[in-house]
């Protein structure tokens, strides 16, 4: 029989609040088995790219990334994020190792064509290096990934946060039974987003596209469902998106084909 193996994803609101981060922590110092973190950062980078006079501009709840801006990135998701992140896990017990895309060849993408938009340095994940990742796993060391990644040709690409959580958990999935958890400010996909106790307990396939054309999910919640149904048909076990703060309680919206 598998392991299990529970990936949660991390938003960047609750990563840069010194309160909100612990507590999520100790919530995930608590889940039993193996584990793996998956972390944001865009309020930062977006805050850091202001500061530098960096113009932040986005399309569907996705950056745009010159090359200033992947300057940007680079630096607050794979240091000071990243790091602050694997510091205060290491301060709870937990033997953590932080990680991009290009440590190790964990993830290799390709540049994303231009079509309707041009994204810049964003990379669509191509590989993952499952092998190296379950290994670090099997000896007791919990990965936290920062959401960049490279092409194999010395160039660093922006990737979606969620979609690293999606592929890695794809590719895990076969060595683990996988539990892939979105965390996120709001208690789960909502029918209202202004009314927090309006959650949608289970979320189909079939419901997805109505409820995208009728508004009520938009923005960034688009792309993260679409990873959740692209990682059950991959073999993960179960998706999950709720509120950092209910992690312990396994609550609010399962995604389900």
């Amino acid at each position: 029989m598998k392991q299990s193996l529970v990936i949660i994803k991390v938003g960047g609101k609750i990563v840069e609040d010194a309160g909100s981060l612990d507590r999520l922590l100790k919530d995930f110092k608590a889940i039993p088995g193996n584990k793996l973190l998956v972390h944001g950062g865009g309020r930062s980078a977006t805050a850091m790219a202001g500061r530098l006079g960096i113009e932040s501009r986005m399309v569907d709840g996705r950056r745009i990334t010159d090359s200033d801006m992947l300057d940007v990135v680079t630096m607050v998701y794979a240091g000071l994020v990243n790091k602050n992140i694997v510091a205060k896990l290491q301060a709870c017990g937990i033997n953590a190792i932080g990680l991009t895309g290009t440590d190790c060849n964990v993830m290799l993408s390709e540049k994303r064509p231009v079509k309707d938009v041009d994204y810049g340095f964003v990379g669509d994940v191509k590989s993952v290096n499952a092998a190296f990742l379950a290994g670090l796993i099997e000896q007791g060391v919990v990965p936290v990934l920062a959401p960049l990644t490279h092409d194999g040709k010395g160039q660093l690409l922006n990737t979606n946060a969620d979609t690293i959580a999606g592929e890695a958990a794809k590719a895990l999935a076969s060595t683990f039974r996988v539990t892939l958890i979105y965390c996120f400010e709001k208690p789960g996909v909502l029918m209202d987003e202004n009314d927090e106790n309006s959650v949608i307990p289970y979320l189909s396939y079939y419901d997805f596209p109505r409820l995208v054309q009728e508004g009520i999910i938009s923005g960034g919640m688009i792309p993260k469902i679409q990873n959740a149904f692209e990682a059950l048909q991959a073999g993960v076990s179960s998706v999950l998106i709720t509120k950092a703060e209910a992690l312990d309680k396994f609550t609010g919206t399962t995604i389900a084909l």
